[in-house]
C-alpha cells in the first residue's frame, strides 16, 4: 500500500469544527480522507481516477482487501457481502461482476474484517460509517429519493443488528451537490423534509423545514421550487436517532461546484461518476 501526501482542509461549519478533511495523492491523483475515519483505509475519490473501478481503487486502500458494490437504484435496501455473493452466485468474482449482475441495493454494510465496501455518486451523498469497537463499516449512496426512504438510518438499523452501538459510529458524509444549488421541486422537498418533521401537508412541512436551525431548505427565484441541503436532511436524521454531532463530518465540498475535482450530473447531464470506499478491520 502506498503512503500517500496528505494536505488538510479544516471546516468552516462550526458543527464539524472538531473534524477537519485532508487532501491525499495516490501516483498524483487526489481523493479526501477524512480524520473522524482515520483509524480506517478509506477515501472519497475524484474524478481524476475515472475510469478506474472499485477493482482498480482497492489498492490505493488495502490490496488484500476483498471488494464488494451494488447495482445502485436510489432506493432503501441494505446489503451485507454475503448477501451480495449469494445473489451473483458462489464461486463468482463479486468485486469485477458485471453491473446488470448485481443485485440492486444502495448501502452495504460489512460483516467481518476485510472488506471494502463501495458507492458510486455524482451529486448524491456519499457516506462511510465505521464502528470504533467492532471495526465494521457501511458504504452508503443517498440520494434524495435514498434520503426519503432512510436508507442513512436503514443502514445503522443493519449496523445495530450485527453487534454495533450508535455511540461507537462514526459517519463521514463526502462530496455531493449543496444546499445552496441543488433546486428541487417543493414535492420533492417535502417528500425529504418529511423524514424529519412532522406535519400534515406539503406547505406545513416546508414551514416547518424552515423553522428548523441551519435549514435545510432555501428560497429559489423559481415558482414551485427551493433550494434542498441534502446532506442536511441525513444529518438531522441521524441526530433524531440520538446520534451526537461530533460523530458526523460533511465535507466541505460541492460536486456541482467544482468541475475540477468532482463529476456532476446535474451539471454536465453525463453519467460519469466518483467512488467513495471504506475497509473493515
Amino acid at each position: 500500500m502506498i503512503s500517500p501526501q496528505t494536505s488538510e482542509l479544516k471546516l468552516n461549519d462550526s458543527a464539524n469544527s472538531l473534524h477537519s478533511w485532508q487532501w491525499r495523492f495516490w501516483e498524483g491523483l487526489p481523493y479526501l480522507t477524512c480524520s473522524l475515519l482515520a483509524n480506517w483505509q478509506h477515501g472519497f475519490f475524484t474524478r481524476q481516477f475515472s475510469p478506474r473501478f472499485p477493482a482498480d481503487l482497492v489498492q490505493v486502500l488495502d490490496n488484500d482487501a476483498e471488494f464488494y458494490r451494488v447495482r445502485q437504484v436510489h432506493g432503501g435496501v441494505v446489503l451485507t457481502p454475503g448477501e451480495v455473493k449469494e445473489f451473483v452466485g458462489t464461486g463468482k468474482d463479486v468485486g469485477t461482476a458485471e453491473f446488470e449482475s448485481l443485485p440492486p441495493a444502495d448501502a452495504l454494510v460489512t460483516e467481518r474484517e476485510k472488506q471494502a465496501v463501495w458507492v458510486c455518486t455524482a451529486d448524491c451523498t456519499p457516506v462511510l460509517i465505521a464502528d470504533e469497537k467492532t471495526g465494521q463499516t457501511a458504504a452508503i449512496h443517498a440520494g434524495w429519493r435514498g434520503t426519503a426512504k432512510r436508507i442513512v438510518p436503514e443502514a445503522i438499523a443493519r449496523l445495530v443488528s450485527q453487534g454495533n452501538n450508535l455511540e461507537n459510529l462514526r459517519i463521514a458524509m463526502g462530496p455531493a451537490i449543496t444546499g445552496e444549488v441543488y433546486q428541487v421541486s417543493q414535492e420533492v422537498a417535502a417528500e425529504v423534509g418529511a423524514t424529519v418533521v412532522s406535519a400534515d401537508s406539503e406547505a406545513s412541512i416546508l414551514n416547518a423545514l424552515q423553522e428548523l436551525p441551519n435549514s435545510p431548505i432555501s428560497p429559489d427565484s423559481e415558482p414551485g421550487k427551493v433550494r434542498l441541503d441534502v446532506r442536511r436532511i441525513n444529518e438531522l436524521q441521524l441526530q433524531q436517532m440520538g446520534i451526537n454531532e461530533q460523530q458526523i463530518a460533511i465535507a466541505p465540498h460541492c460536486t456541482y461546484q467544482q468541475p475540477d475535482y468532482f463529476f456532476s450530473y446535474r451539471r454536465d447531464q453525463l453519467k460519469k461518476v466518483q467512488w467513495s470506499g471504506i475497509v473493515s478491520k
